[in-house]
């Protein structure tokens, strides 16, 4: 390994013979960043090895260059001990390596059949394969429905027919980048019988996450990248998080607190009978939907995907205005038949779930995107563009939210994942919203990152705004959350104090048991003190 990288004292590798996939030395520079410098790795067959590193710290464009989706600048790669160079994707698959992105790569009118062709190179990959997805889908507990189209599909359904897609190719490295960032926990637990089912009958996976607890359950090795470089080197089953995490930033792990709930700023945001039907063939309806949000707290809204929370989310927004009068309101206003630009005018911030299309458009600069939700906070005057007022907000915004960039003048699409999504957090949060909605907030970002971003979303509500966080992650929702309601098929369950409820119940409620049970559909939705 590199000279400059650690490996904690009394942690030694699992001898697994010769190496699947080997790097020596691999260097990518982009103008103004040198994303990978001289990095040493190798997998060994039937290995599950955990790439760890922060937001911008090199590990997707490392695994972009093993997938051949990008060509480092100098380096060797051995491939079963042959010296190779993957020109393409293509070239990749043929040897036998799968990555699951995490940014889809789906066409969005296709079905998932014809999504799953497009990577399969002869007529025989494709026969049958209709049954082959749903045997396999089956299989391993990601079920798919093969005459889906994709625009129909939740998050985390899109995730499943990445992996699935995967897994048809019978792949002897499987890289996987983020790929539970969207899945349940009962999901996850599959995907993990499913990933030690593969390493068991000798395929190699290279597997990128965020959640530390994962690492340390599924992997047996690690390696840390900070800045570019191999920092560290560590069996993570024998590290607690907490030295993970300090291996990844170099430094302590920033903390989050959360300050006594005060929720004298009242009512901010209130939702009461909405009932709507899903414009989707797949979609959720609305059934009867309750919620109040005060100024001063955060609400949770925990659920598995596809529930009704797209639904839920377009309806706020004012993307879908189907909704019936009164239904939704803003400040004590009727907002239910509002564009979105006069909800936001009204002090409505908006984090939607995708960052890429939805969050940010990809081909514009961090300057353009910020302009997209910001041009009725005084960055256009008299109908021209104020360019030192948005590139002084772009700067502000990456100062203060610790976006790596090069520059605020490179495309959305340049960044990382979790310096994007900080991005658009920092965005909505610096127009000072009466009401901000942030839907999954941390998908796909590093400890460090989650950890400012729920600080700042705490700060906010101390400056007495109201927030709801619509999170799969109930780990995240006890930390922030104040109250946490439940979304099953399309019906909102009474928000509980977070001090008083547990994952259990919660867990329960996710399934869909309070539909029918009257004793807690009563009062659903009204605050409680």
């Amino acid at each position: 390994m590199n000279s400059g990288s650690m490996r904690p004292e009394g942690h030694s590798r699992p001898a697994r013979g010769a190496a699947r996939l080997s790097l020596h030395g691999i260097t990518k520079s982009y103008p103004g960043c040198l994303a990978n410098d001289h990095i040493d790795l190798s997998i060994a067959p039937g290995e599950i090895h955990a790439l760890l590193g922060e937001n911008g710290a090199g590990k997707s464009t490392l695994v972009k260059t093993i997938y051949g989706v990008v060509a480092a600048d100098s380096g060797e790669m051995f491939w079963e001990g042959e010296k190779v160079a993957i020109h393409n994707p293509a070239q990749a698959r043929k040897l036998g390596i799968g990555m699951v992105f995490q940014h889809f790569s789906l066409f969005d009118t296709l079905t998932i059949a014809e999504n799953i062709s497009l990577v399969l190179d002869s007529a025989e990959a494709r026969a049958g394969l209709k049954e082959r997805i749903r045997d396999v889908s089956r299989r391993y507990g990601l079920p798919l429905d093969p005459d889906r189209r994709v625009h129909t599909l939740s998050v985390s359904e899109r995730q499943r027919v990445e992996i699935v897609r995967c897994l048809l190719q019978d792949p002897r490295l499987l890289i996987m980048d983020e790929p539970t960032s969207v899945l349940t926990p009962q999901e996850t637990e599959k995907l993990f019988e499913t990933l030690r089912r593969l390493a068991g009958e000798g395929c190699s996976i290279l597997y990128i996450s965020h959640k530390l607890e994962e690492i340390k359950v599924l992997c047996e090795w690690a390696t840390v990248l900070r800045a570019g470089r191999v920092s560290a080197e560590c069996d993570p089953r024998r590290a607690s998080e907490k030295e993970l995490a300090e291996m990844m930033i170099g430094s302590e792990l920033p903390v989050c607190e959360r300050s006594h709930l005060d929720v004298g700023g009242g009512e901010r945001l209130a939702i009461a009978g909405l009932n709507l039907q899903s414009d989707e063939p797949f979609g959720t309806d609305l059934k009867d939907v309750h919620l109040s949000i005060r100024g001063g707290e955060i609400l949770g809204l925990a659920g598995v995907a596809g529930n009704g929370q797209k639904e839920l989310l377009r309806a706020i927004s004012g993307e879908t205005r189907q909704a019936q009068p009164k239904s939704i309101r803003l400040m004590g206003e009727d907002i239910s038949q509002m564009e979105p630009g006069q909800r936001r005018a009204r002090g409505l911030g908006f984090v939607p779930e995708e960052r890429l299309g939805r969050g940010a458009v990809p081909e514009m600069t961090l300057e353009e995107n910020t302009l997209l939700t910001g041009y009725g906070k005084g960055l256009v005057a008299k109908g021209f563009l104020n360019m030192a007022a948005i590139r002084a907000r772009a700067a502000e915004i990456v100062k203060k939210f610790k976006v790596m960039t090069p520059g605020t003048d490179v495309e959305a699409r340049s960044l990382s994942g979790g310096n994007l999504q900080k991005f658009i957090i920092g965005r909505e949060i610096l127009q000072q919203p009466k009401v901000l909605v942030a839907a999954y907030p941390t998908w796909g970002v590093d400890v460090g990152a989650a950890a400012e971003i729920h600080r700042a979303l705490i700060a906010l509500r101390d400056r007495g705004a109201a927030v709801l966080v619509v999170s799969e992650d109930l780990d995240e929702l006890f930390e922030v959350c104040d109250r946490i309601a439940v979304i099953a098929n399309g019906r909102v369950s009474r928000p509980r104090a977070t001090g008083e409820t547990t994952v259990e119940e919660l867990g329960l409620l996710m399934g869909g048991l309070h539909e029918g049970n009257g004793a807690d559909r009563e009062g659903n939705g009204h605050h409680v003190a």
